[in-house]
């Protein structure tokens, strides 16, 4: 059975000024040009008006394959409230801004045989805990710090757009 590991999970919060179809356009590029998923699926967008404000929630699912045996998942949660807009003077011109809240969540997962090679029989099955107690296990490591890297490192330069470095 594939056996999904949980190696990573943080989340950072904004409050104040900025722009989500940029953020939004950020978070995406960032995650398409540097994880570079085998699947990157948007499991859900929803957009409600609520009062005077809108809220938006928005659901990511990217998957990337390490090796036959290996691959990630990160999984992003993004919930904004924009309670009104404002204009702000920016390079000697006016521009429209989002004036709420930002929080985005994420949790990862190393995933291990996620073909089901080692689930034909009972020996496999030892054989794969052998396998990954053993042989691989400084691989195993190896790639659960590439995928907090990712992961941490994505967060890292969400808050760097929304104006927050070194906060958490």
């Amino acid at each position: 059975m594939t056996e999904k590991d949980i190696v990573y999970s943080s989340s950072i919060k904004y409050d104040g000024v900025f722009l989500f179809s940029d953020f939004y356009e950020f978070c995406y590029n960032w995650i398409m040009s540097e994880v570079e998923p085998t699947v990157f699926n948007e499991k859900n967008y929803s957009e409600k008006i609520i009062g005077n404000k809108k809220v938006v929630e928005i659901e990511w699912e990217i998957d990337k394959k390490l090796t036959d045996y290996f691959k990630y998942q990160i999984k992003v949660k993004m919930k904004v409230t924009i309670e009104k807009k404002s204009e702000i003077k920016h390079g000697g011109r006016k521009i429209r801004v989002d004036n709420g809240n930002v929080s985005v969540g994420v949790k990862s997962s190393l995933i291990k045989d996620y073909e089901d090679k080692f689930e034909g029989s009972a020996l496999l099955k030892i054989w794969r805990s052998v396998y990954e107690k053993w042989i691989i296990q400084s691989k195993v490591e190896q790639l659960e710090g590439k995928v907090i890297g990712d992961s941490d490192e994505f967060l890292n330069q969400a808050k760097a757009y929304l104006g927050l470095e070194g906060k958490k």
